[in-house]
């Protein structure tokens, strides 16, 4: 019994370090921070509405389709279809594995604005 109540304590004391870590005052002050900063507040504004509205839409539009019998068994063939496509094309040969990986850098470096 004993054995297994020290795993337990050394995880709720790792749960607990990252707790202390992880300060909802902290975060609130971040963000504070972040939003003084900020000189286009109206924009930001506009994305986060924008982004609530296409989350809310999607989600109305899945449970849409959802409803229709025979949709939801068509989405998962595609979805299996694109998914076996993605693994035949990228992952199973090194040579594609590393052109992934590229592409990925790529994009990475195009959003973040280094290129």
């Amino acid at each position: 019994m004993c054995v297994r109540s020290q795993p337990a304590v050394a995880l709720r004391s790792t749960t607990i370090a990252r707790a202390e870590k992880f300060n909802a005052d902290d975060v609130l002050a971040t963000i504070a921070d972040k939003w003084e900063e900020t000189e286009n507040k109206s924009t930001v504004i506009t994305y986060v509405a924008g982004a609530t509205a296409v989350v809310w839409l999607s989600s109305t539009l899945v449970g849409a389709i959802n409803v229709v019998p025979l949709l939801p068994k068509i989405m998962e063939l595609v979805g299996l279809g694109y998914s076996t496509w993605f693994v035949y094309r990228y992952v199973l040969f090194k040579e594609s594995r590393q052109e992934l990986v590229e592409q990925v850098d790529a994009l990475v470096s195009r959003v973040s604005g280094e290129e």
